[in-house]
């Protein structure tokens, strides 16, 4: 009896051992896919810039026009071009000024201007002629043919002048003023005669070289120099 009951334990471990592997579940391993996932990105289209074709004005002359002294965005030509805008009038400016520029540098400085076919220039040169003490008929003539130049090419030119300090003399001054209108009577341009006019000695209006304008000063140069130009544009 003790044999046959080691035989029945033995034979219910059998059992059970083989019912816990006839029950016992496998699974198959499933390859992880590695690739990053990334978010959905959005279709984007880079439109290519717009050409400006917006016609030229261009300013062309020295520190004045350059707006030396002050900020980007501050010179007389950059006001300019606000109250163009602010007026409907599509025009693009270009700021063509150069700090120290004579009229012989400007005459120089031509084909650059002529390569962007303006389709008015106003021309500002004179001031460090004078401030150097260049003869007049010097300076005269390199204006003369600024301006000759310009209109040849299609441009339509107006011409902004300036003075000099009293202790020039009033001989040089006097013809120094003079080369203005007699060029703008040849040439039948536009002339504003002093483009610093309600700037010039004015509290805030000019920086401590008293020579170049504050960027107050250089929105009132602008006011100066739109209704010389305004005849010139079309809307």
């Amino acid at each position: 009896m003790r044999q046959l009951g080691v035989l029945l334990i033995v034979a219910g471990v059998t059992i059970a051992m083989c019912g816990c592997k006839t029950h016992q579940t496998t699974h198959k391993s499933t390859p992880v896919d590695s690739t990053p996932i990334t978010e959905p990105q959005p279709e984007t289209s880079i439109a290519a810039a717009k050409p400006d074709n917006r016609p030229i004005l261009a300013c062309f002359g020295d520190s004045l026009t350059a707006g030396l002294g002050t900020d980007p965005g501050e010179s007389y030509p950059d006001y300019l071009q606000a109250g163009l805008d602010a007026r409907g009038y599509h025009y693009r400016v270009v700021n063509e000024g150069i700090s120290g520029n004579t009229t012989k540098d400007g005459v120089g400085r031509l084909n650059t201007i002529l390569a962007l076919k303006p389709s008015v220039v106003i021309v500002e040169f004179g001031g460090n002629d004078g401030l150097r003490g260049l003869p007049i008929q010097d300076s005269r003539a390199n204006l003369d043919k600024i301006i000759t130049t310009l209109q040849a090419s299609g441009a339509k030119v107006a011409l902004a002048g300036i003075t000099l300090p009293p202790d020039y003399g009033p001989d040089y001054i006097k013809q120094f003023d003079a080369t203005y209108t007699l060029l703008a009577k040849k040439h039948h341009v536009p002339m504003l005669p002093f483009l610093l006019k309600g700037v010039y000695g004015v509290s805030g209006m000019m920086q401590s070289d008293r020579t170049h304008a504050t960027a107050a000063g250089n929105k009132i140069v602008a006011d100066n120099v739109l209704p010389l130009v305004l005849p010139l544009l079309k809307k």
